[in-house]
């Protein structure tokens, strides 16, 4: 695993969620918009002080950060998927319905 690569898709991903452009997170920060894009593309780290920054413009625990949970491969997913269904077979038919819906 690449982590600045990881916490670069996590920022990017996070800045997103929260409808926030580069310039307006850079602002926030304090940095340059050019220094943000280095961090989201992973080619650059930041500092500690940027990094608990970043945290606080974006309204997040530092754990939710360091959350790459979403990044992992289809593989890994699907089987994540199927242990967390069988723990709870009850769940099924919801999970379908929510698939469903979003494949639909």
């Amino acid at each position: 695993m690449n982590i600045k690569k990881s916490l670069g898709i996590r920022i990017k991903s996070l800045r997103k969620q929260r409808n926030l452009s580069q310039e307006k997170l850079a602002e926030l920060v304090d940095i340059s918009q050019n220094a943000l894009s280095y961090i989201e593309t992973g080619d650059n780290f930041c500092t500690a002080e940027t990094l608990e920054k970043i945290i606080t413009a974006l309204g997040i625990e530092p754990s939710e950060l360091f959350d790459f949970g979403h990044q992992k491969a289809n593989d890994e997913l699907l089987v994540e998927i199927n242990t967390m269904l069988k723990n709870t077979p009850e769940k099924i038919p919801e999970a379908y319905k929510i698939i469903k819906a979003i494949v639909n």
